[in-house]
């Protein structure tokens, strides 16, 4: 029968494909693309193959395990070959599995199966004479692989010797050599400290250690290993299931999974599926899938192998976690503190079972750092319920117009100036009380306690507000109607009363509170006080410099060049505006910084219970110029100590603080006199 000529070329180009990314997987540690898509290229040669079977040849990826060993290290015979395994991928495939091993053992009960996470690592075989570890070779290409014994003698959790006896005298043990999650982010962060290259995921970063020539980088790796079979047996035997041959290797001192367990039939191999994806992400390393092995080995001679892989196991994969995919533009969402994050727009894909089409990319030193632009092809990772990221970009496939990504550079909902956090990992929009984006939270913060204090303006009622755009800044809450309120949910003519009584009552206030009110950042309630008392009015801070500025204490640079950058936007001058028309109004300061404070330059902890309010003992302090403090350092002048005063008060003994009884703060206050 003659092979279409469409067909024959598209098993060459299949084969070609495979073979590159057989290469970059397996030898150079540096796929390109997921596993998802490097199965499906095979999944799709195996059925040409299957549908021709005059395609098939020895040189065909379907006839061999993996690539070529590296020629840095010596070359290993295997004398039972490292064969991969054949994948199912839903619930059908698993059941057709299981059908076959029944068929071929002329079973007519259920197959007992060996349940067992698949990890998702390098393979590994060790060799064993007289109870000493002799070799360590890495799969290869299932036939030879790599001597990499002196970098797997450097891993702490496989044995040079074996524990107890009875063991043959050689014995091959199969597993993986693995990073746990906890081990590949502190390497990456070391990485990210020295400049150097992170490594993509814990497969390539196990991989990647582990064939290092220098067995001394291995050595500072935290690699661990979990076996999971067993090949060569000579002068000795072992037992007769593959559950109790896992048991025998963990008496000797080698590390087997603790997730290992016997199963029956396809429903209790579907039993064991969900409950280990329902606790993948608590595992502490990654796996891809589970893997069912019949249990008896005896079963399991008979079924015997096909080229590539044991006719008595299968791998029943995850739903990707990782997915290729086009990176159609990158938007910039603007968060309700203000924060500018990119995000990527994407082709529709579904990874782990999950249809996304975008992706965050977190700030723009991270998109410069991945070189990820508009256009390109991207792999996308998505685990568990975390957002997916951007993790790596397919350089091979970028087209020669890509351009480089830039922010904005004013703020894409307002207009306003952009400031970048003093350790430049993120960009704020400056226009708080007229970014839309930013509305909620502007006008919860104007109307908290510590603010204008609107009694009734609770959080749920703001957001009803805004949603149904009845006010755009703090100004439109003074705009508000008896009839207006009454309407909303949860409200009626009796609390819409109260709270525009509440409303007429906070336009009479002080500048230091108007000052929080404004949600400048960085400027909390005491640093607004600062402001207040050094300036004496709004127009002075309105007009002030930077120098100027940093005049006042408790401001610094950051402070000064957030609250010089807030009063220079025309959209927050307006909303101010407004806000004095509407009737907020405050009395003059009276003794502004500028003129002598007894307590400047002190700091004082109020701990315990006090007959005042603690709020009004603080502000009483810092009318004096006294900066007031939550924890007790050596920087710590006076602590003032009431009833039931705790830990503050053993503090201020450890470290020698006066400590002040309330009689004391009275005088104190009275006099303005510090004791």
């Amino acid at each position: 029968m003659t092979i279409p000529q469409q067909v024959q070329e598209r098993a060459a180009w299949l084969r070609k494909e495979i073979e590159h990314h057989n290469y970059r997987y397996h030898v150079l540690d540096d796929p390109v693309v997921p596993d998802s898509e490097f199965d499906r290229l095979l999944r799709e040669l195996l059925h040409l193959e299957t549908t021709h079977p005059e395609l098939i040849s020895p040189a065909s990826p379907t006839q061999r395990v993996g690539a070529q060993p590296l020629e840095a290290f010596d070359e290993v015979l295997h004398p039972v070959p490292m064969l991969s395994l054949s994948n199912a991928f839903s619930n059908d495939e698993l059941s057709e599995f299981d059908r076959r091993v029944r068929e071929r053992l002329d079973w007519q009960s259920e197959i007992e199966y060996a349940a067992e996470p698949k990890l998702d690592g390098l393979a590994i075989s060790l060799r064993y004479r007289g109870g000493l570890l002799v070799q360590a070779a890495t799969r290869g290409d299932g036939a030879r692989g790599e001597d990499v014994t002196l970098n797997v003698r450097t891993i702490g959790s496989i044995p040079l010797r074996l524990l107890g006896k009875g063991w043959p005298e050689i014995l091959e043990v199969r597993g993986e050599i693995y990073m746990p999650r906890s081990g590949f982010d502190k390497l990456n962060e070391k990485a990210r400290k020295q400049g150097e290259k992170e490594f993509a995921n814990p497969r390539n970063a196990a991989a990647g250690s582990l064939r290092q020539l220098d067995p001394k980088i291995t050595a500072n790796r935290p690699l661990a290993m979990v076996c999971y079979g067993l090949g060569e047996v000579r002068g000795g035997s072992m037992a007769t299931t593959h559950t109790r041959n896992m048991a025998i290797l963990s008496e000797w001192g080698l590390r087997t999974s603790p997730e290992l367990r016997p199963v029956i039939g396809v429903q209790g191999c579907q039993d064991y599926y969900e409950s280990i994806a329902a606790r993948r992400q608590d595992l502490g390393y990654d796996i891809d899938g589970v893997v069912f092995k019949v249990n008896g080995t005896d079963q399991q001679q008979m079924l015997g192998f096909v080229s590539r892989a044991p006719r008595w196991a299968v791998a029943l994969k995850f739903p990707a976690e990782e997915e290729m995919t086009r990176l159609i533009a990158i938007d910039i969402q603007v968060g309700r503190t203000g924060v500018l994050t990119p995000v990527a727009r994407l082709e529709s894909v579904k990874v782990a079972g999950v249809t996304v089409t975008n992706a965050t990319l977190h700030n723009e030193d991270e998109i410069r750092r991945k070189d990820i632009r508009p256009g390109d092809t991207v792999i996308i990772r998505r685990a568990g319920d975390v957002i997916p990221q951007v993790v790596r970009v397919v350089t091979e496939r970028r087209d020669a117009s890509a351009r480089e990504f830039s922010m904005p550079p004013v703020c894409p909902e307002c207009g306003s100036e952009l400031i970048r956090d003093d350790d430049k990992t993120m960009t704020r929009c400056s226009g708080g009380l007229f970014c839309p984006a930013q509305r909620k939270e502007a006008v919860k913060h104007y109307a908290s306690r510590r603010a204008m204090d609107i009694e009734g303006l609770g959080d749920k009622l703001v957001d009803q507000l805004i949603s149904k755009s009845l006010i755009r800044s703090p100004a439109d809450l003074y705009r508000l109607d008896i009839e207006t309120l009454a309407n909303l949910d949860r409200m009626a003519t009796k609390s819409a009363s109260n709270l525009l009584q509440a409303l007429e009552q906070s336009k009479n206030t002080t500048l230091d509170r108007f000052l929080y009110a404004l949600g400048i950042r960085e400027v909390g309630d005491s640093t607004a006080r600062s402001l207040a008392q050094f300036f004496g009015d709004l127009q002075a801070v309105e007009a002030a410099d930077m120098e100027t500025l940093q005049s006042v204490s408790d401001v610094g640079p950051i402070v000064a060049r957030q609250i010089h950058t807030f009063f220079r936007q025309e959209h927050n001058l307006e909303v101010i505006a407004e806000l004095a028309s509407a009737g907020v109004h405050w009395p003059a300061v009276e003794a502004p910084q500028s003129q002598s404070q007894p307590l400047a330059g002190l700091t004082f902890v109020l701990t315990g219970t006090l007959q005042r309010p603690r709020t009004q003992a603080k502000e009483e302090l810092q009318t004096l110029g006294a900066k007031v403090s939550g924890s007790v350092s050596k920087k710590t002048h006076y602590v003032v100590a009431g009833t039931d005063a705790g830990s503050k008060l053993e503090k201020a003994a450890r470290l020698g603080v006066k400590v002040l009884e309330e009689e004391q703060l009275d005088e104190l206050l009275r006099t303005g006199i510090a004791p």
